[in-house]
């Protein structure tokens, strides 16, 4: 009876252990499928801009071209013939994290003739940037509104309307139109209305060809219309305060000539939020003439060129 009883307990011990082991084999399980889907979560895809090509002073010297380099995000520094200018420069302070190195830090920028700002959002009017280059910049420009803001600060600041033309030493500039006034859908986003001339872009005529810096803007007739540009400095986001992605490709192939310096992306670390978030890969697959696009690494300079002159009319 001992033996038997013995026998009996251990195959009841062996049945426990079983069931303990699957008991435990299922856990780990559900445990692996969570931890891959968080994986996969934090794994969400962001295209990122290669790797940044640091500047200096040679950045800054007196030149016979004009050469244009992206500094991330929106920011890009032209250099035409020595004459120096930033536009919505961000290189220091972000608010949310970002997945670049910047290639110049602005204490060290020795000199710009002018910084051009395309409206008030701390990606394009960055304070801490601008509160460093203000001790080697001659002029401030953006839109009245802006102006007012860069007053506050003690710049020596200009607003211009839209349409309105300025000249930075050898380079004319064009005040363009640009609506992107997406404070007034949500409340609480500012204590003011906002109007359409609170932003702009800009056409930057230089002595090798004109720029069109765009700033942030829902697709406007006037975006289709003008003559073809040298080199657009190019938002393609995904966003409905932006062009949107099919916005861009209408603007891109509006100019299918032209080059195309893609901006507002590949800066900011934030993959659930469309602005930041435009893809070089699904833009060729888009437009007319994709080998006329520019992935630029930040600090990578490029070298303007004019197009063949052609009868399309400006706005």
């Amino acid at each position: 009876m001992e033996q038997n009883s013995s026998v009996f307990f251990d195959k009841k011990l062996g049945t426990s252990r079983i069931v303990v082991l699957l008991t435990l084999l299922l856990f780990s399980n559900i445990l692996q499928g969570q931890v891959s889907t968080d994986s996969i979560k934090v794994k969400k895809y962001q295209a990122k801009a290669a790797k940044t090509q640091p500047f200096g002073q040679e950045a800054f010297s007196k030149t016979n071209k004009t050469v244009i380099r992206w500094t991330g995000n929106a920011g890009f520094l032209i250099n035409s013939r020595g004459t120096t200018l930033m536009v919505d420069p961000l290189l220091k302070d972000f608010d949310m994290p970002v997945m670049i190195d910047y290639p110049i830090a602005p204490k060290d920028v020795p000199h710009l003739d002018a910084v051009l700002v395309s409206h008030s959002d701390n990606d394009h009017f960055s304070v801490p940037t601008i509160k460093d280059l203000a001790p080697h910049t001659t002029a401030f420009h953006s839109t009245v509104y802006v102006d007012s803001l860069m007053k506050n600060l003690g710049l020596n600041s200009f607003g211009h309307k839209i349409g309105e033309t300025f000249e930075v030493k050898n380079v004319k500039i064009k005040s363009s139109p640009a609506d992107h006034q997406w404070q007034n859908a949500y409340k609480g986003a500012a204590n003011r209305f906002f109007k359409k001339e609170d932003c702009t872009g800009f056409l930057i005529a230089t002595p090798d060809g004109t720029i069109w810096a765009q700033g942030d803007s829902k697709l406007m007739p006037e975006h289709l219309t003008m003559t073809p540009p040298d080199a657009i400095l190019f938002d393609f986001s995904d966003s409905e305060w932006h062009f949107t992605l099919a916005g861009a490709v209408e603007i891109a192939n509006a100019y299918p000539n032209t080059p195309l310096l893609l901006s507002h992306w590949g800066t900011v670390d934030a993959p659930d939020f469309a602005p930041f978030n435009g893809d070089p890969e699904k833009l060729k697959k888009l437009i007319n003439n994709p080998n006329r696009i520019v992935v630029l690494a930040p600090g990578q300079p490029y070298l303007l060129k004019r197009l063949l002159k052609t009868t399309k009319k400006s706005y």
